[in-house]
């Protein structure tokens, strides 16, 4: 081969490598842009109804198990369980829905201006399905009432006790949720530590008066199955005043939210919209 001719082939290898360039990069490009399209939010909400299912499966899972099985699952086995599920949740598809799996944190984002308020009841509606699907799956496996999964105050207690606790439980909760999803404490995949750490230590502790359950969800899935709603308004206006407070505290500590960084926690990676990105 001459000079004239290896020079030749050398510009046309460069041309194709230059065209495959920019059509890899146009793809990936299209590929943003199409998740960033608001009639993506179906993967969204696929992501909180099949990670509020993976959350109810084990956190009612253990009672029901339990039941079935006795003396199998010790009490904290059971209250460890759900923060070791949901710190997996939060590593493999937070970026996705930002892994809200409960009612009360979707509120608690929207009260910090971090995620749209027009969103919230898509989310709502899909992890109550989830907690309901996985209810429903466990009483069809187990031949266990789903009952026995759900949360009730214990018989010793009052529901207002019941409900203080869930109050307070669910204010540290989403005190850790807002903190790890902000500019100041941004820790990144720690934070998926901080949440699951914190669920599981508030089960040990707070779980024999209310069951700890921090999460209308994650009770409304067993009870409905189980058809039994004894005392459930404790486990809605406990949790929603603990993770109200919980924003406020959060005000308190950090000023106003809608910054990038929290809003990117509260929305994962697709289509995410900050109120004052200024904020960190």
């Amino acid at each position: 081969m001459d000079e004239k001719s290896g020079q030749k082939t050398a510009a046309v290898g460069a041309q194709d490598a230059e065209a495959v360039e920019r059509y890899t990069g146009s793809r990936i490009v299209a590929i943003f842009e199409d998740f960033r399209d608001p009639r993506q939010e179906w993967r969204r909400l696929f992501s909180e109804l099949f990670g509020t299912f993976l959350l109810v499966l084990v956190a009612a899972g253990g009672g029901m198990m339990g039941q079935a099985f006795p003396n199998t699952i010790s009490r904290t086995a059971a209250v460890v369980a759900p923060g070791l599920m949901v710190m997996a949740i939060i590593l493999f598809m937070g970026k996705v829905s930002g892994a809200h799996l409960n009612p009360a944190v979707s509120i608690a984002f929207a009260l910090r201006g971090d995620f749209p308020w027009q969103r919230v009841p898509g989310y709502i509606v899909v992890q109550l399905a989830g907690a309901t699907l996985a209810a429903w799956f466990l009483q069809s496996l187990v031949n266990v009432s789903a009952s026995f999964g759900s949360n009730y105050p214990v018989a010793s207690y009052s529901s207002s006790d019941a409900f203080l606790m869930e109050a307070v439980l669910t204010l540290g909760l989403v005190s850790v949720i807002l903190g790890t999803a902000s500019g100041a404490q941004n820790l990144g995949v720690f934070g998926a530590l901080g949440v699951g750490g914190y669920i599981a230590l508030a089960g040990l502790w707070g779980s024999p008066i209310s069951g700890a359950s921090m999460n209308p969800a994650r009770t409304f899935g067993p009870d409905l199955v189980g058809a039994d709603f004894t005392a459930y308004w404790v486990y809605i206006v406990g949790p929603l005043l603990g993770a109200a407070i919980a924003v406020g505290f959060a005000f308190i500590l950090r000023g106003r939210g809608g910054g990038l960084a929290g809003s990117a926690a509260a929305q994962g990676a697709l289509f995410t919209a900050a109120e004052n990105p200024d904020q960190r």
